[in-house]
C-alpha cells in the first residue's frame, strides 16, 4: 500500500509518501511546499493544487491521510488554511484517491502510544519507523506521521468494510 500523508497549510504544506505496512514501512518521498505571502491567493492555491496533483499522478497512492483539524486562533488564518485543505481534497477527488482524516491526538496515539505526546516524540518515531537519520522539516514530518498512522489503521478499516459488505 502506498499512502500520501498531507499536513495542510497555505504557507507551508507538508507531503510525505510511504509504502508497505505498519511493520515494514518504507519512505518514498517527502517535501514541504512553500508559497510566498506576496503571491495572490489564486496563485498560491494553484501551486498547491498542481504539486499535489503531480505527486498523485507520479506515485499513484492507494490512500491519502490528511490532518482534519485546521483550528487556528485567528479566523483569517483558519480560512486560508481551509482553502488549501479544499484544494488538496479536490486534487485527491479528481485523482480518485480516497481521503482519510486523522486528528493530531490520533496520530500521536498511533505512533507514540499517547495522545498527548510531544512533537519531538512523534518526529523520533517517524524517523525510527522509516529508518531515517534526518528529517529537516516539521511539516514534512507531520505528513509522514499521518501516512504511517493510516498504515496502522488501514487493516482495521479494511476489516470494517468487509464486515459491512457481509451484512448488506
Amino acid at each position: 500500500m502506498i499512502v500520501l500523508g498531507i499536513d495542510p497549510g497555505l504557507a507551508n504544506l507538508g507531503l510525505g509518501l510511504v509504502e508497505g505496512d505498519i511493520r515494514r514501512a518504507r519512505h518514498l518521498y517527502h517535501v514541504c511546499l512553500t508559497t510566498q505571502s506576496a503571491w495572490l491567493m489564486p496563485r498560491r492555491l494553484q501551486y498547491i493544487y498542481e504539486e499535489v496533483s503531480r505527486l498523485l499522478a507520479e506515485y499513484r497512492p492507494d490512500a491519502v491521510a490528511i490532518e482534519n483539524q485546521i483550528l487556528r486562533r485567528q479566523a483569517d488564518v483558519a480560512f486560508k488554511v481551509g482553502q488549501a485543505f479544499g484544494v488538496v481534497q479536490l486534487a485527491c477527488a479528481q485523482a480518485g484517491v480516497p481521503i482519510h482524516a486523522y486528528g493530531p491526538m490520533q496520530v500521536k496515539k498511533s505512533l507514540v502510544g499517547a495522545g498527548r505526546a510531544e512533537k519531538e516524540q512523534v518526529i523520533y518515531m517517524v524517523k525510527a519507523s522509516l529508518g531515517m537519520k534526518e528529517l529537516f522539516n516539521d511539516h514534512a514530518a507531520d505528513a509522514l506521521a499521518l501516512a504511517l498512522t493510516h498504515l496502522a489503521h488501514a487493516p482495521m478499516q479494511g476489516r470494517a468494510s468487509a464486515a459491512a459488505l457481509l451484512r448488506s
